[in-house]
């Protein structure tokens, strides 16, 4: 190609650009939905906390599922003001305790309708929401009402596998990564610093 028709054509691309760029005036959070069976969708949303915090945004983070074991994302930006509640059963299907889990869930999830409801923090992570919504640990009903009804500045992050078809719904950006290889399945062990 020459350098005269490449210049064209990224010409006609920078307009379209800049067309959408001039279109997109709204200011507001937005609700965006990290889902599907591949890996990536928490370390993307703390990758975004990373960025708020750069930004001097105040962010909260609900950590459904994790346990209390040490993590990196908590151990870099805990000491940057970000609030972690977890919920620190570890994995469901290690504590195969329903009413446990459950319990464990709602008291979470209070926190976490508390950070909904808080017009100081400009992002909120709900990481593996989704389960808790799958195993009817948490009413649909209510997550949505909570979503709906935050600040409206507030952004949202909730991640996890299966998400409710109504929260995608409602979302703004809903991407769903898809697994093409991992290293799990050749038998390499999770390490820390790169899968938690």
């Amino acid at each position: 190609m020459s350098d005269e028709r490449h210049r064209e054509r990224q010409q006609r691309l920078k307009e379209k650009v800049d067309a959408r760029v001039a279109q997109a005036q709204e200011e507001r959070g937005i609700l965006i939905v990290l889902t599907g069976n591949g890996k990536g969708k928490t370390t993307a949303a703390f990758g975004t906390a990373a960025r708020a915090v750069g930004h001097g945004k105040k962010v909260g983070a609900i950590q459904f599922i994790k346990g209390d074991w040490p993590n990196g994302e908590r151990n870099l930006l805990e000491p940057h003001g970000v609030e972690f509640q977890v919920m620190a059963t570890g994995f469901t299907w290690n504590t195969q305790d329903r009413d446990s889990d459950t319990a464990a869930c709602l008291a979470v999830w209070q926190h976490a309708k508390r950070m909904l409801s808080d017009a100081a923090l400009g992002l909120v992570i709900l990481d593996e929401l989704t389960y808790m919504v799958a195993y009817d640990y948490l009413p649909l009903e209510e997550v949505l009402t909570a979503l709906r009804e935050r600040p409206r500045h507030q952004t949202v992050i909730v991640t996890g596998r299966g998400c409710h078809r109504e929260i995608m719904d409602i979302a703004d950006t809903v991407s769903e990564i898809r697994p093409v290889k991992h290293a799990f399945d050749a038998g390499v062990k999770a390490q820390p610093g790169i899968d938690y």
